[in-house]
């Protein structure tokens, strides 16, 4: 039974017809995890703590950093540099003391993520990396949880929910995860504030459903929002009988090395989008910016350090730094090299390096994407070409903190 205080607190959802008390009993007595606390996590977590979810779990490792408060509402100025998931509990016990809240201040990994999920109910899936997505989704296969999925870039958002019985999985839409360095984070490629907003609320919307079998839920869908113009398109997601995970006969039944699924899958070249991909430019499924099918990433790729390249140019030698991030991020720091962004290598690099035995040092915010752009060009030919290591973040560490980190 509901308390009184509980009674008052909740009395606009026990006034719903579709909800009412039992509905909110649901709630009371169920339990969710949300995997990561930032854009997607704020919302989703304040609206389920304020719903009255009895039991939730935060997992994140992270600390909130001043570049978070444009988006992530959870957390104030007071809260920089403070653990996320320490600084939610706090937040979300001011919200609502009468819920459980349960912290986990580290990464999910393949060792601990099924003994966490299989304490809750139903997983939030609020993660910025293709390697914890593919983890927690192949967890809540295993486990037996629903997976409410969402994700964010630039303008666009998507919704889901995954691992339901006879449903789809995160893998029957996305079998194999993008080229490492072709898609951008959300530090890389820009992110409007107030979508993990929106998207967020939808996200906790599909868990309270979920809990409380109220209307339909978006399992066997997939929702797609276009901030900029405000459309949304609903896509039949079917559940794939030859998915790896859940398909009729799965091959793999275990959880695996997701950190190298993702760097060797998706090395593959000719990487290509899953079917039901909403394509290129956005930060979804598999997508290959430069236009080019042999655009991947090789572990050894010849690099030089942050050190070595100030080295080099306070030698004045002779070499071309190329910078391959979007304009939008020069004018927040920048290094002096020529800029070619990633999408527009293929086109442009007979342009700006004609000559393929002069040294060039690529580079980009994480040295991520400039890793990619470099085993390419070796492909291509190209004899001296280096990766920046770290990139900017690196040389703002070791060479000029002055330089804004992103």
């Amino acid at each position: 039974m509901l308390t009184p205080e509980e009674r008052t607190r909740y009395s606009r959802h026990v006034m719903l017809p579709q909800l009412g008390e039992e509905g909110q009993l649901r709630l009371k007595n169920a339990s969710v995890l949300v995997v990561g606390a930032g854009g997607l996590g704020s919302p989703v977590l304040l609206y389920l703590a304020a719903a009255g979810v009895g039991r939730i779990g935060i997992v994140d490792d992270d600390v909130v950093d001043r570049s978070n408060l444009h988006r992530q509402i959870l957390f104030g100025s007071s809260d920089e540099g403070r653990l996320k998931v320490e600084a939610a509990r706090d937040r979300l016990s001011d919200i609502n003391p009468l819920i459980d809240l349960e912290v986990y201040p580290f990464r999910l990994t393949s060792d601990n993520a099924m003994e966490i999920i299989e304490r809750y109910d139903i997983v939030a899936d609020g993660t910025d990396n293709f390697a914890t997505r593919y983890l927690v989704n192949d967890a809540c296969v295993f486990v037996g949880r629903p997976n409410v999925y969402a994700s964010i870039f630039r303008f666009d958002g998507q919704v889901s929910v995954f691992g339901t019985e006879g449903g789809p999985c995160y893998r029957c839409l996305f079998p194999e995860p993008p080229p490492p360095g072709s898609v951008p984070s959300c530090a890389e490629g820009g992110v409007l504030g107030v979508l993990p907003g929106i998207v967020g609320t939808l996200q906790a919307n599909e868990v309270i459903k979920s809990i409380t079998s109220m209307g339909e839920t978006l399992a066997g869908k997939l929702l797609m929002v276009d901030a900029l113009t405000m459309d949304m398109r609903t896509l039949r997601v079917p559940r794939d009988p030859e998915c790896a995970v859940c398909g009729d006969r799965p091959t793999q039944t275990s959880l695996i090395d997701y950190d190298l699924f993702c760097s060797s899958m998706g090395s593959k070249a000719g990487s290509e989008p899953a079917s039901g991909s909403v394509g290129e430019g956005t930060a979804f499924g598999g997508i290959n910016p430069p236009k080019t099918k042999n655009m991947f990433f090789s572990p050894r790729i010849p690099e030089v350090s942050v050190k070595q390249l100030h080295s080099m140019q306070q030698m004045e030698e002779k070499f071309l730094l190329l910078d391959v991030r979007q304009p939008e991020e020069l004018t927040i720091a920048d290094l002096g090299g020529t800029l070619v962004p990633m999408g527009e290598i293929a086109s442009r690099l007979s342009e700006v390096a004609p000559d393929r035995d002069a040294r060039i040092v690529v580079m980009c915010r994480s040295g991520a994407r400039s890793a990619s752009v470099v085993s390419w060009m070796l492909q291509q030919g190209y004899t001296d070409v280096n990766n920046l290591a770290g990139g900017i973040i690196a040389w703002a560490r070791e060479i000029d903190p002055s330089i804004a980190v992103y």
